[in-house]
């Protein structure tokens, strides 16, 4: 099994699991949890929401992923990559 399909059963897993269950497997793994934790400062999290409400009225313009993909490829051959 690949790690895509142990993640999600993991996570599925977790969404049903008893208390007792879930508490001890965040007992074993609460050190890695801590280790890679990302902290956003408080800039960057009101960044995001100025972005999210800006896309939820329709102020800002999304890009499809093909049309990302196309933009990075040209900004990658100009910069000789």
């Amino acid at each position: 099994m690949g790690t895509l399909s142990i993640r999600r059963e993991l996570h599925n897993y977790l969404e049903l699991a008893d208390d007792k269950k879930v508490k001890a497997m965040y007992v074993m793994m609460e050190q890695d949890i801590r280790e890679k934790a990302v902290d956003y400062t408080e800039e960057f999290k009101a960044e995001l929401d100025r972005r999210y409400a800006n896309y939820k009225s329709g102020k800002a313009k999304l890009v499809s992923s093909s049309e990302s993909k196309k933009r990075i490829s040209r900004i990658l051959k100009s910069k000789g990559h």
